[in-house]
């Protein structure tokens, strides 16, 4: 994204010569506090926080359990601004939206058997994320609602009831169809709630409302049925079921909520990464599995960790700086 890139830079150059105007004469040569730093708070889900190797190293010690990783997209963007902003990222992997505004969280690091044990679990519960808002806080980025829809849990079904069929069919829908609207309108609950919560306890901030990107092609024809690089056991049909009633809808209720009364700016990371599905040639999402053969329970790799540090790093600078 040269435009981003190049905004930066002007934005950095300018932020220089202002915070050395400001300098009293016998400081200069001194590290200046440049007078347009902004504090910038990175909430959300493991889509913020990285969480799979494919995205890069924990680089928190001791851990934590939240698997933040240097290659998610607020630590891409971090180093990108430089001093320009400064970041707090507190998001976790496995957080829900009300993980997010209310609730302490008990986070699972990688511990999900059968598929993967993790040695230092369990971890102690973390702060809800909302509480690293201060009222000075000038931007907040929030990426979360996939947990509260319970994508996991419905993916790891389809995969059960996927393997049962021989990949015929679409058995995951037949069972869990019905529950789908609920788990949405959850979501829409949530998210407004979240929203409230966050303009309260920083009224003058900025918030960005951080999307989903494509996870499953529009031809899932692309995607292998039983390969440990797509979606494994889960059938055709249930696929095209997960995109078109299940993934598409939870970024529009993100979206409508963000929208209403103008509470956030919504980020669409899915319009811009519909070629690098999990099922496409270089894909910017990994499957049940990644190419290393490590678990990833279809998260973004460190490519699509970038594609969303572009698309989040520009809309913080159209709120901090629009001109």
């Amino acid at each position: 994204m040269a435009s981003f890139r190049t905004r930066l830079a002007l934005l950095g150059s300018a932020a220089a010569l202002v915070a050395g105007a400001l300098a009293p004469a016998q400081l200069v040569g001194a590290q200046p506090a440049a007078a347009s730093d902004y504090d910038w708070v990175a909430l959300g889900d493991s889509y913020t926080a990285g969480v799979i190797p494919a995205a890069g190293d924990v680089f928190e010690s001791p851990r934590d359990g939240c698997e933040r990783t240097d290659q998610s997209y607020p630590q891409v963007i971090d180093r990108d601004f430089g001093s320009l902003i400064e970041l707090t990222n507190v998001s976790c992997g496995a957080a829900t939206i009300q993980d997010v505004t209310f609730r302490a969280q008990e986070p699972i690091g990688r511990h999900l058997p059968p598929l993967s044990e993790d040695s230092d679990y369990p971890f102690p519960p973390v702060p809800p994320q909302s509480e690293a808002v201060k009222p000075g806080t000038d931007v907040i980025t929030v990426g979360a609602g996939g947990n509260t829809l319970g994508f996991a849990g419905i993916l790891f079904k389809c995969l059960e009831l996927g393997g049962g069929s021989g990949g015929v069919g679409t058995p995951c829908k037949d069972e869990l169809a019905a529950s789908i609207p609920g788990k949405l309108d959850q979501v829409s609950r949530d998210y407004d709630e979240m929203l409230a919560a966050l303009h309260e306890r920083a009224p003058h901030a900025k918030i960005l409302a951080v999307g989903y990107p494509t996870v499953i092609p529009e031809d899932t024809s692309m995607c292998r049925y039983n390969d440990l690089h797509h979606f494994l056991s889960v059938t055709r049909g249930d696929l095209d079921w997960l995109r078109k009633d299940v993934l598409e809808p939870l970024n529009k209720a993100i979206e409508k909520s963000a929208d209403t009364r103008d509470a956030a700016t919504f980020v669409n990371l899915y319009d811009s990464s519909r070629n690098h599905s999990v099922c496409d040639a270089g894909p910017w999402v990994e499957g049940v599995f990644d190419h290393d053969d490590q678990p990833a329970f279809v998260h973004p790799n460190a490519k699509g960790h970038r594609h969303a540090a572009d698309h989040v790093a520009s809309a913080i600078l159209n709120v901090i700086a629009p001109n």
